[in-house]
């Protein structure tokens, strides 16, 4: 079954019943379901065409392997093209007969093979314009290279007629791979696998959280034991700082000036080009408090992949012990307390502010929202500051919200108090929201005050 999508799926079948040539970049970090988009596409749509995975290898090989290719799908004799210009020249004068498919997945590999081919499809694509129908799909994992073809000095700049960047599902989505676990297990499964579908897919239902955990990641030899070191050594060349980087991020440490500290980072210009690549990657974010955004001493770095941060905060930081310990018992006594108290909460935080996202779009909300974020707070006269984790801001002011992965129900003392600490800091909060695993014991509630239970994540409706 193929789960979401369902919006690019659309935009991709609209681009396809166009009589006219299209080009088409689609780009995403590697496993978030880009070839499988378009193999569904093609299936769909029942188009005609040619799905190519392009090759880390000579240009010759290449042109010799697509050629091939197209003679196996439409029964031509065997081909011979002297280059690759050559034959996407073959294919677009095809495309000028029938309307025809040509995916070039993993671009970024012929594009380092043969010099120049940007220029050559930019010379292709103008020379056919009003004669072809090709739909012309290059899709990429190397988001910062796939981004290059988008800037106004590349050759490719606006010949591109539909551009799609993949992102992860978000926690609702991810959840449809494996609905048989409670309301609580699918954030656990979140807080590890994210919204990533290759790794949602090998979930298996008839084991526990920590079967699968332990399955497919902790165990010697595990499914996804190295799934994110091939990922960024596949992407990055100072692989050495990405792992100072990644570990310090795991263990908390969120300001600049405290993940430098904390890592062997050399300087302060290493930190920041390290930080830029992962950002590019789509595995770091830079964030900053909606009530001061464009301060930044205010602003922080969070791993914005889960399976990174599980992979950083337990596999790498106990890598020793792991090797010459039993699976079960290094989960136990390294990853359990730590998983379920810190690790766990935290992502409940991130689910419920994409749940809020959610119900904004739908307008399910008294009042639509402008920004969702952190909100910063400085009582010079106590000596403190900190930030909330989850506001939001509208026309009518703040919403403040907490989110309690906790075993036991909320209480109104425990809500009366958090509130109270709110109202402290002078934040112009005119609502408060609260979101608890375990549900609420309260004799009466306020009408200023909205709750929502960790079953409400996920019964809301999904919608754009």
């Amino acid at each position: 079954m193929f789960i979401g999508r369902k919006e690019e799926l659309a935009r991709l079948t609209e681009m396809y019943q166009s009589p006219q040539q299209e080009v088409v970049l689609i780009y995403g970090r590697r496993r978030v379901g880009k070839s499988e988009l378009i193999k569904q596409f093609l299936q769909r749509c029942q188009a005609e065409g040619i799905y190519y995975q392009c090759k880390r290898t000579t240009e010759m090989n290449n042109v010799e392997s697509l050629s091939a290719l197209f003679s196996d799908v439409y029964g031509y004799p065997p081909l011979a093209f002297q280059g690759l210009e050559a034959l996407l020249d073959f294919f677009f004068r095809q495309a000028c007969q029938k309307k025809q498919v040509l995916v070039l997945d993993e671009y970024p590999y012929l594009r380092q093979t043969v010099k120049g081919l940007d220029s050559i499809l930019q010379s292709l694509i103008d020379k056919y314009r009003g004669q072809s129908q090709l739909k012309l799909i290059l899709c990429g994992s190397f988001v910062d290279t796939m981004k290059s073809l988008l800037l106004e000095e590349n050759p490719l700049y606006g010949r591109l007629t539909l551009t799609i960047h993949l992102h992860p599902m978000d926690y609702l989505e991810a959840a449809q791979f494996y609905p048989a676990f409670s309301a609580a297990d699918k954030v656990r499964l979140y807080s590890v696998f994210g919204g990533i579908p290759y790794y949602n897919q090998l979930i298996d239902e008839t084991k526990s959280v920590r079967d699968n955990i332990i399955r497919l990641l902790v165990e010697t030899g595990a499914r996804l034991e190295n799934e994110v070191q091939m990922y960024l050594l596949g992407e990055l060349g100072k692989f050495v700082n990405a792992n100072e980087a990644f570990e310090a991020l795991a263990r908390g440490f969120h300001r600049y000036k405290d993940i430098l500290s904390q890592s062997h980072i050399s300087s302060g210009p290493a930190l920041a080009e390290v930080l830029k690549r992962l950002i590019l990657m789509e595995l770091v974010v830079k964030t900053a408090p909606i009530n001061d955004a464009k301060n930044a001493r205010k602003t922080s770095y969070r791993i914005a992949d889960n399976m990174a941060c599980f992979y950083y905060r337990y596999l790498f930081r106990y890598s020793s012990q792991r090797q010459i310990m039993a699976a079960d018992a290094f989960y136990d006594r390294y990853i359990a307390a730590d998983f379920e108290e810190q690790l766990v909460p935290h992502c409940f935080e991130d689910i419920c502010r994409q749940f809020l996202i959610r119900q904004n779009r739908c307008g399910n909300l008294p009042e639509i929202f402008d920004a969702i974020g952190k909100y910063y707070y400085d009582l010079p006269k106590e000596h403190r500051n900190g930030e909330f984790d989850v506001v939001t801001h509208d026309a009518k002011g703040y919403i403040f919200y907490e989110a309690k992965f906790r075993q036991t129900p909320l209480t109104e003392a425990m809500l009366e108090t958090e509130i109270r600490q709110v109202r402290q800091t002078g934040m112009d909060c005119y609502r408060y929201g609260f979101f608890s695993r375990a549900g609420y014991d309260l004799k009466k509630t306020r009408t200023d005050v909205v709750l929502y239970t960790v079953d409400d994540l996920y019964t809301c409706k999904i919608c754009k």
